[in-house]
This record gives C-alpha cells, sequence and structure tokens, in this order.
C-alpha cells in the first residue's frame, strides 16, 4: 500500500453511473447524471465512475461534463473526487475515457478484461498467455495518458488465484495504480472472497505499492458480506452503488458498507469519507431519477428501516432507543422529529419543515410546491415526511415538461365502459382534449394520452405504492415505457435499435391514484420526447441514434 494513504481509511469508489446504471429501465439523462454526480461529490465518496466514455456519444459527453464541472468542484475545503472511465483493454476504449476525464482535477482510467476460464475460453477466444500480453500492453498505454490508472481481472471471483497473481503483478509493473477486484457474478462466499484478496495481498509483487478495491455483485444476496470480508482481509476501496442497483440482482449498496463501518467501528476500525446525514437525500434521488422504487425493507433507506409496529419493540423503544436501534435515523439523513403540517400551516413553516429534511429551495420553486402542498393539505389531515418527500420528488425531480396535464376526468365502475377524458397542455401552450375507453381508469386515461401525443409506447413495468397509511394516503406510481418498435410514428423516428430499446421511466404522486398515475405516464413520455429531440416542432436526431447499439459491460 501507498505509504500516502492511511492504511485505516477505505475508499468509496461509487459507481452508480456506470454499473448502477445498467439495471435494466435505469437508464439517465445526461443532466440527471450531472445532479447525481454532484449529490455524491457533496455526499463525500471519493471515486466517481461516471460512465463508460466508449459506449455511446451521450454517454462520452456525460462523463465529460462531470469531468468538467463536478471533478473540479471543491466544496468545505475537500479536494475534487476523482472522475473515472470506464474502459475495456483497447486503444480506442482507453483514448475515449482519457478524453472524456482529462478535464478533470483528479482523472482516473479503469481497464478491464476477463481471466476466468470460462471469460477466457468462450468470451475472448484468448490463451492466458494472450491475455497477460494484453494487460501489460493496455495498462501501459493507458499510463501513459494517465497518471492514475486501475485495473480489473473480470470474473476475478472465477478465476485461478495463481494466474491472478500472475495478471495482478503485470498490471502493477506497467502502471496500475489500484487494482480491483470483481467478483462479477456475484458467485463467491464471504470465506471464499476474503481468502482471495489475502491471498492476492499476500503473492502479488509490488502489491504493497497499490490500492486493492473489491468490487461485488449481489447475484446470491452475498454482496455485502463479500465487500466487508475483502475489507477485513486488507482491501481499501470499495466499489458500490446508491441502493445497490446495478447488472442483474445489482451491486454492494454504498449505505450498507459505510454504515456497517461506521455502527461496527470497534470491530472493524476503519473510517469513510462519507457524509452519513446525506445518504436518504441521495438514495431519494438516484431512485426517482432511474424510476427504481426502493424495496421498503431495504437496509438503511428503505420505508421501515426506522419502523417499530410490534408492541414488544414499542414498549421497548418508548423506554430506550438502543433496545431496538442499532443506529440513529439522523446518523442517515432520516428525522424522527416531526413538524406536524397542515392546511393552516404557513409558507414559513413548510420551508423550515424542508430544509430539515435537506431540501434548499429556491424562492419559485417554493412557491410551486407550497400551491401543491396547499391543495394536498385540504385532503388530509396532517402532512407526514413521507408525503413531503413524495411531493418534492414529483415538483423538483420531474423531468422537463413537453405536455403537461392540465385535467383529468374518468368514469367507472360496474355499469358501462371504463372511460378518460385527458386535457394536456402542450409545448406551445395549446391546449389538447381527447376522450377514450379502456379496460379501466388507467388504461382509459393511458390511452387517451397515446392519441394526444401520438407516439408509439409500449408499458413494461406499472407499479403503485402508498406513501403513508390511511385511507387518505398519498399513492405513488412509478412506470416505464419505451418506445413500441415497428409502428408509424409523425412525433419521433428512432433509427436504430439502440434507441428503441432505450427504457424511460416516470413517476408521479397524488392522493388520486389516476392521476398519479397520469403524472408518472406523461413523465415517462417527457423524458423519452426529450432524448429523442422533440421540442413541440421537427425532430431532431438524438446522438444516441447515430451511435448505433449501446455496448453491454460488466464490472
Amino acid at each position: 500500500m501507498p505509504a500516502a494513504v492511511d492504511k485505516n481509511y477505505v475508499r468509496i469508489f461509487d459507481t452508480t453511473l456506470r454499473d448502477g446504471e445498467q439495471s435494466p429501465g435505469a437508464t439517465m439523462t445526461s443532466a440527471e447524471k450531472l445532479e447525481v454526480a454532484r449529490a455524491l461529490a457533496r455526499l463525500g465518496v471519493d471515486v466517481i465512475e461516471a460512465g463508460f466514455p466508449a459506449a455511446s456519444p451521450d454517454d462520452f459527453e456525460a462523463v465529460r461534463r462531470i469531468a468538467q464541472e463536478v471533478g473540479n468542484l471543491r466544496e468545505e475545503g475537500r479536494e475534487p473526487p476523482i472522475i473515472c472511465g470506464l474502459a475495456r483493454a483497447t486503444r480506442g476504449d482507453i483514448e475515449a475515457a482519457w478524453n472524456a476525464v482529462k478535464s478533470a482535477a483528479r482523472p482516473r482510467i479503469h481497464t478491464f478484461i476477463a481471466t476466468s476460464e470460462i471469460h477466457m475460453k468462450h468470451k475472448l477466444r484468448m490463451d492466458p498467455e494472450e491475455v497477460v500480453e494484453r494487460v501489460i500492453e493496455m495498462v501501459s498505454y493507458a499510463r501513459s495518458l494517465c497518471d492514475d490508472v486501475e485495473f480489473s481481472p473480470e470474473d476475478a471471483g472465477r478465476s485461478d488465484p495463481e494466474f491472478l497473481y500472475v495478471v495482478l503483478g503485470e498490471a502493477i509493473k506497467a502502471g496500475a495504480t489500484t487494482l480491483n477486484i470483481p467478483d462479477t457474478v456475484g458467485y463467491t462466499t464471504p470465506d471464499e472472497f476474503g481468502a482471495l484478496i489475502a491471498g492476492i495481498i499476500e503473492n502479488t509483487p509490488g502489491v504493497e505499492d497499490v490500492i486493492v478495491s473489491v468490487h461485488c455483485h449481489d447475484d446470491l444476496g452475498l454482496a455485502t458480506a463479500n465487500t466487508l470480508a475483502g475489507i477485513m482481509a486488507g482491501a481499501r476501496q470499495a466499489e458500490v452503488t446508491i441502493n445497490g442497483i446495478g447488472e442483474r440482482a445489482g451491486n454492494t449498496s454504498l449505505e450498507e458498507i459505510v454504515m456497517a463501518l461506521k455502527t461496527r467501528y470497534p470491530v472493524f476500525g476503519l473510517t469513510t469519507g462519507i457524509d452519513t446525514t446525506q445518504i436518504m437525500r441521495v438514495s431519494r434521488m438516484v431512485s426517482n431519477y432511474t424510476g427504481i422504487p426502493v424495496q421498503p425493507n431495504k437496509a438503511i433507506v428503505g420505508a421501515n428501516a426506522f419502523a417499530h409496529e410490534a408492541g414488544i419493540h414499542q414498549d421497548g423503544m418508548l423506554k430506550h432507543h438502543e433496545t431496538y436501534e442499532i443506529m440513529r435515523p439522523e446518523m442517515v439523513g432520516v428525522t424522527r422529529t416531526r413538524l406536524v403540517l397542515g392546511k393552516h400551516s404557513g409558507r414559513h413553516a413548510l420551508r423550515a419543515r424542508l430544509a430539515e429534511l435537506g431540501y434548499d429551495l429556491s424562492d419559485e420553486d417554493l412557491v410551486r410546491v407550497f400551491d401543491r402542498f396547499k391543495r394536498l393539505a385540504d385532503k388530509k389531515k396532517t402532512i407526514t415526511d413521507a408525503d413531503l418527500e413524495a411531493l418534492m420528488a414529483d415538483e423538483i425531480y420531474q423531468p422537463r415538461e413537453v405536455f403537461s396535464l392540465d385535467g383529468l376526468q374518468v368514469a367507472c365502475g360496474t355499469m358501462g365502459m371504463p372511460t378518460a377524458t385527458v386535457r394536456l397542455r402542450g409545448p406551445n401552450g395549446e391546449t389538447h382534449i381527447q376522450a377514450a375507453v379502456g379496460t379501466g381508469p388507467v388504461h382509459a386515461a393511458y390511452t387517451a394520452i397515446d392519441q394526444i401525443i401520438g407516439i408509439p409506447v409500449e408499458l413494461l413495468e406499472f407499479a403503485v405504492n402508498a406513501v403513508t397509511e390511511g385511507i387518505d394516503a398519498l399513492g405513488e406510481v412509478t412506470v416505464r415505457v419505451r418506445y413500441a418498435n415497428g409502428r408509424a410514428d409523425d412525433v419521433v423516428n428512432p433509427q436504430s435499435e439502440a434507441a428503441v430499446s432505450r427504457t424511460f421511466g416516470g413517476h408521479g404522486a397524488d392522493t388520486d391514484i389516476i392521476v398519479a398515475s397520469a403524472k408518472a405516464y406523461l413523465a415517462a413520455l417527457n423524458k423519452m420526447l426529450v432524448a429523442y429531440g422533440y421540442h413541440g416542432g421537427e425532430p431532431e436526431e438524438p446522438a444516441e441514434i447515430a451511435s448505433g447499439e449501446r455496448q453491454a459491460t460488466t464490472g
């Protein structure tokens, strides 16, 4: 380990914007990625893996903007985060990664190649000797461009340890400064993975001069356990994502690793640079932007993480919080103290409560949120923190509106056909009114919206959640849609398979679940329209269409 590195400090390498975005349906726009990157910098992550620049022009531009704007951001005396771009072990990928991250104050190139027998034989079709030669050549090339180079032997969890020692030793000699050991398919157990890391540290020549990192997937539900086992064995960088999103079953969760190290400090004796009080806010942002809800029983950031219902638990909590809570909710940005808000509350009270929840609103945003708050308060006796979080997600984290909901009326029941009449405000302020029938009120509303906008859409996912308890609960709807391939359309005209296979998520919240459903659907459609260059006139060809297929990556 380099002498300048604190052996008791664990670097947090966040790959939400790269591996996390590879979750099916989790694609974010460039603007959304930039906002998440800013939030990660404020959170205190050490390294932000901003994307895979060679995958598409849009990915390249997103990484470039993050490197330029977030990679030079200094807050509260802290150094800006390292901005990292992923690259396969090819010159083209490495050049793209370097060109995307080079404007950052602290750029990094992360290159990888598979080392397991099954990957070398069936995917790479390369002999082990050829893989070693490629590692030497490409890590050397990356180091000639950038002083900070990370190397990953893909599928290390299923690789021959003796072969790994050779590959990693050559990567160090070629200039790698960080060695990342990925359990790419979530195959290992904690004992196995801890032993693998210990063996690498003991047997790899030159390993004392680099940082050893771990990157675990959750296919068997062991990602966090494996990562902690790797850290206990000597790894000093953990690769994680917000909410644990990522390929297949996801990645190691940032919040779980950070809070495990913090809560069990007597066991680990290790620290991170994370401001844990911001965890919940960043979790919410990522969930809203990706359209992937956080499961209620998710550790640290789930809705039930600090909830107690059983009578014996409640009795214990009333006597002393440590009887059933191993950490305080305030540590992760959740507050147990409620400022009771209702229809008699004023704007200053709302601003104060939102500030306590971590939201600093402009006067313009406050006016808009306060108007929604008043309308909600007319329907609910008490507004809870969960209501405010959902309201903020609906008002502040929504995409730019091309079409906005101006009115909705439905008729349904056991008599007659379910019918919806929808009034939308168009991009130029024009009003569109359409009525349609469907199998139910939501279907009828979506059909009417489709007939107004005219974009062929396939609904992939529709999920409804009650944000709070009670008959007057605020309903939260998330949807995921994609362009319906093969149908004629006058609004957008994507020309590639990559464009038509892209999915878009939307979020809506309201006490009327049909209204929330319409808002969520419109949010997803607006994302699609903006991505495909529709601004109320003739559509422009989006950058991703010209790029062809988005290249798949694995971590």
